[in-house]
């Protein structure tokens, strides 16, 4: 083993096997990401190889930003963090994480590139891609054949083709789409090339004027034609998957764990099940997606961050980072382990679009646009309930340009 001088630290630490015995490694991950089996077997390679022992504090999203940001300015941080990817550049523009790109060189040569874009600021590798989730199309296979779909559609046409024969053919709606899933607007921004931000003067200010933000309304307000869902409303109220249980919808876009609360809400519906990749503008280019998912960061302020090191060595090593991928559904950190996704079609049906996916925009200051009221999904309304993209973007610009003045 090759050992690296540990960043941030006195300089005084001996790095090694020696040095590990009879220490403890805190680790901070978030309710639901480290499945029973992952967790432990990944424990027992940590302490055999290390001789240190591992020290898991399971903690819940509500609140965590604080929490984490209170942790990093302490003397005493937990070692390895698991933080949301989109939170990232907000921690490292801090301070409060280390530079791992001595690791990105060894350990993430072949890091899938739009899920390691968050874990990277100001040109530095400040965390590394852990895992993804992204949004699927979820339909109701009955309703599509009697409808007379036959397959599933590979181009954005096809599908709005599939709707369209659910609508005539069927009493059913054809697509659960509220006017304010901004996570799936996003995808379409992506898709588009579209950015929500643009520099001026030296500071961020909204490009929701941007005419390639309004060609992705555009299609968003076609998806949403097809739909009976409020146009004030998020997927969350209601939640669409107990409207889609109702087994009186042709879809909707929604994430794996949806699909499962479909099936609570109603066990018969489960044999009705299908997923398939939101489909983009040609076949074999899937829709953008949002990439919603983690990263493993190391506290700055962690006197143990060579022994940090190993065990991202570990937890992000291709065997079990695959693991993590089968046990749990999501989407590994490398194209090539995959492989561990099969049979599992909600994670099959997700996987196609990860390379053209991406995020919302990586700046420290954009947590605070997506605070509730958010702005872009009173523009969103706005554009389903008649006013021009212009004019809807012009309501909210004043809102989010104070928003993104706004110190974190």
């Amino acid at each position: 083993m090759v050992n690296v001088a540990a960043c941030g630290s006195d300089g005084d630490e001996k790095s090694g096997p020696e040095s590990f015995k009879g220490k403890t490694l805190t680790l901070w991950a978030m309710d639901g990401s480290t499945p029973e089996k992952w967790t432990k077997d990944v424990k027992a390679a940590f302490e055999k190889k290390t001789g240190a022992k591992l020290k898991l504090e399971v903690q819940q999203w509500n609140g965590i930003q604080q929490k984490i940001t209170t942790a990093l300015s302490e003397n005493d941080p937990p070692d390895v963090i698991e933080i949301g990817n989109t939170q990232t550049p907000a921690y490292a523009r801090t301070g409060g994480l280390a530079d791992l790109s001595d690791l990105k060189k060894g350990l993430g040569k072949d890091w899938t590139s739009s899920l390691n874009k968050s874990a990277v600021y100001d040109g530095k590798q400040y965390a590394a891609p852990w895992f993804a989730v992204n949004r699927t199309v979820i339909y109701n296979k009955k309703i599509w054949a009697d409808a007379g779909v036959k397959g599933t559609p590979k181009t954005r046409d096809e599908f709005f083709d599939a709707l369209e024969k659910i609508e005539q053919k069927t009493d059913a709606e054809p697509l659960y789409m509220p006017g304010q899933n901004w996570y799936f607007f996003d995808g379409l921004l992506i898709g588009n090339n579209a950015d929500l931000v643009k520099k001026k003067g030296g500071k961020w200010v909204s490009n929701l004027a941007d005419p390639k933000v309004g060609e992705a309304m555009k299609v968003y307000k076609k998806y949403a034609s097809y739909s009976k869902a409020p146009k004030n409303k998020d997927e969350a109220t209601p939640q669409q998957a107990e409207i889609f249980a109702k087994g009186k919808t042709g879809a909707f876009v929604g994430l794996s764990w949806e699909a499962a609360t479909a099936i609570k809400a109603n066990p018969k519906i489960e044999k009705d099940i299908g997923y398939f990749t939101i489909p983009g503008e040609t076949a074999g280019t899937p829709e953008g997606v949002f990439l919603g998912g983690s990263n493993l960061a190391i506290a700055a302020g962690s006197e143990k961050q060579e022994l940090a090191k190993e065990y991202l060595k570990i937890a992000l090593s291709d065997r079990y980072e695959g693991a993590l991928a089968k046990e749990s559904g999501v989407i590994p950190n490398k194209k090539s382990l995959q492989s561990n996704l099969e049979g599992n079609p909600a994670a099959e049906a997700a996987a196609p679009a990860v390379e053209g996916g991406g995020l919302t925009p990586l700046i420290p200051e954009w947590g605070a646009v997506e605070n509730p009221p958010n702005p872009i999904k009173t523009y969103m309304t706005s554009v389903l309930e008649g006013k021009s993209h212009a004019a809807a973007a012009k309501g909210v610009e004043g809102e989010m340009n104070k928003r993104l003045s706004q110190k974190q």
